[in-house]
């Protein structure tokens, strides 16, 4: 990897939020460029070279994702807008139809809004409960604590891979395991994690995956949702229009396409699975097993200097990812933050998205690093830095 690679690096910027959304490679900018610049028909409709270039450049990204997370099927990937999306089909385009009252989904007060929202909103429609898996002391998830949680009513499991806050690492494989014995669903929020570990959902025994291209060096508006080819085929899509049916008629008689375009109404974002595809290509030429490693010796190095400054608190010592939530005591989150932005380094700060994850850590509000490929130790030196002198914060501030 290298740093000249991002146009944003050289803007006298130090970037410490991938979690919300990582910075693009020239690569991915320039293969975009390429195709509104030389190529910019719509795809699956013409019959006209440019055309059925884009249907070959739109459809190839889906043999790299399939390569990215193991799928058994090329058609086992949908395109959408984004993990959030791809979330809601999963929860009203299939579990809608097949869960019923008093059955169980198993979740935690770790989970992202986007895996917890959709849940609520059909406990409300059908009148499922809703159950949260308790955290141990670290804000982490256990398997004992998980096989506790389950009754003979569980039907979903739907957990992150990594959490956007904690950054704890849930074993996968194991919950698989546990879900496939016991003929539980298992539903995987991948936008923190498939840019960043391995995931295989074949070996895990994933039933459905969802993450975003905008948090893996690609373009906003695009993500995936996996589904196994089985569970897909049965999802009724959310959106009804061109391109996802072979006819209709004014008698009502229509048929729709076989998965996935069924699932992909409308023109799709064309130049931005274009771009999520040039994005694989930069991860898997690097590794993602590299990445993965290359962010735990950076969260190790930052844990060592932050921990040396007395007035830091750091909620997640211990997980394994390139994720650190902390405050300066005294100071409330989002003034860290814009005490930060003057020095050009850029931090989350806030609920994360994680609104009930308060009650784990009895606070509202966090400043929250998260590490990338492009970071480094020299950064996070200017960083530490620079919080040695947060006596001077609100003289900055305000």
């Amino acid at each position: 990897m290298n740093r000249s690679d991002f146009p944003m690096l050289q803007n006298d910027l130090i970037y410490f939020d991938n979690g919300a959304t990582t910075l693009k490679p020239q690569t991915v900018i320039d293969e975009m460029v390429d195709y509104y610049s030389n190529y910019s028909a719509n795809a699956h409709r013409g019959d006209y070279d440019v055309s059925l270039k884009v249907d070959k450049m739109y459809e190839n990204v889906r043999d790299k994702v399939q390569k990215l997370i193991n799928c058994a099927k090329r058609e086992e990937v949908v395109f959408t807008k984004g993990a959030t999306e791809s979330l809601n089909m999963i929860v009203f385009g299939y579990m809608k139809y097949i869960l019923k009252e008093n059955d169980e989904v198993l979740i935690t007060k770790a989970e992202h809004a986007s895996n917890v929202l959709p849940w609520l909103q059909l406990a409300k429609e059908i009148g499922i409960k809703i159950k949260y898996i308790p955290l141990d002391e670290q804000h982490e998830l256990t398997l004992s604590s998980l096989q506790k949680s389950i009754t003979d009513k569980t039907k979903v499991i739907s957990l992150a891979h990594i959490t956007n806050v904690v950054g704890d690492v849930r074993p996968l494989e194991e919950i698989g395991k546990i879900c496939k014995a016991k003929k539980i669903l298992f539903v995987v929020d991948g936008a923190q994690s498939v840019a960043h570990i391995p995931i295989d959902v074949q070996k895990y025994n994933v039933a459905f995956l969802a993450f975003s291209a905008h948090k893996m060096l690609g373009p906003t508006g695009v993500g995936v949702l996996y589904g196994r080819y089985d569970l897909l085929n049965i999802m009724h899509p959310l959106q009804y229009g061109g391109g996802m049916n072979n006819l209709f008629e004014i008698d009502g008689t229509v048929e729709y396409k076989n998965i996935p375009t069924r699932l992909e109404a409308g023109t799709p974002p064309i130049a931005e699975v274009i771009g999520l595809g040039k994005a694989i290509d930069y991860l898997l030429d690097i590794g993602i097993d590299n990445i993965h490693k290359y962010e735990v010796q950076l969260k190790e190095y930052a844990i060592n200097k932050l921990e040396q400054i007395p007035n830091i608190k750091i909620y997640n010592k211990h997980s394994q990812s390139g994720i650190i939530a902390f405050n300066i005591d005294g100071v409330f989150s989002q003034d860290t933050a814009v005490y930060l932005n003057h020095y050009h380094i850029c931090v989350r700060a806030g609920n994360h998205c994680a609104k009930i994850l308060k009650d784990e850590f009895k606070i509202n509000n966090t400043c929250r690093i998260s590490f990338y490929l492009y970071n480094t130790k020299a950064e996070i030196d200017t960083l530490v830095k620079v919080l040695e002198q947060s006596e001077n914060i609100f003289k900055i501030v305000l």
